[in-house]
């Protein structure tokens, strides 16, 4: 099962596909599976500085290639100090990519960005931290999450882990497997053209 994560933003957000694959029961209630970074990207973007916006036709061309059964996106917030300009250029930014994922018949869940952090053990707003532990645990991801600016790429990863593991609409996708992931073993994927 393909998982989409959105790290949603205009000059630092990301978009990830992970796959869950390898299933393997370990006893009727817990399943073991491996984790695979499909690809990820940056938020693909037209325009420049005040005109800059959301390309969500090449986001949604993106992902009709890889077709994802659910797409993770964390909830857009205000931040202190933050302009009312640039607040609502991330409002829009968010709001582009949740039309994209709907537009492409997908069903979305919105992550809490505390919840999903905790959950993974992130400290508060340490980008650096994110990109470290997608590094953690998607060792292979290297050329994905190579640079410092790529953390938008590996919250992405990290928010379609979450979401894999923990999303209400798991269950009820068809072919859905319940239970426990193996973080230990996750890898990338070499076909970026599945």
């Amino acid at each position: 099962m393909k998982v989409l994560g959105s790290d949603p933003g205009i000059a630092a957000g990301g978009l990830a596909i992970i796959e869950a694959n390898n299933v393997t029961m370990t006893d009727a209630l817990n399943t073991s599976v491996t984790m695979t970074i499909i690809d990820a990207i940056d938020i693909p973007t037209i325009g420049t500085k005040a005109k800059e916006r959301v390309d969500v036709i090449a986001i949604q061309k993106w992902i009709g290639q890889h077709r994802p059964a659910l797409a993770c996106i964390e909830r857009a917030q205000s931040m202190p100090k933050q302009g009312s300009s640039s607040g609502f250029k991330y409002g829009r930014a968010t709001r582009a990519i949740e039309a994209a994922v709907t537009l492409s018949g997908i069903p979305t869940e919105i992550i809490e960005p505390s919840v999903w952090k905790r959950a993974l053990c992130l400290p508060g707003k340490d980008k650096e931290a994110a990109r470290q532990r997608a590094l953690e645990l998607f060792p292979a991801a290297h050329a994905l999450l190579a640079r410092k600016k790529d953390h938008g790429r590996a919250e992405a990863c990290l928010i379609a882990l979450f979401g894999l593991k923990n999303s209400r609409l798991v269950t009820a996708l068809p072919g859905a497997q319940t239970g426990s992931i193996n973080e230990t073993n996750p890898t990338v994927g070499a076909n970026l053209d599945e």
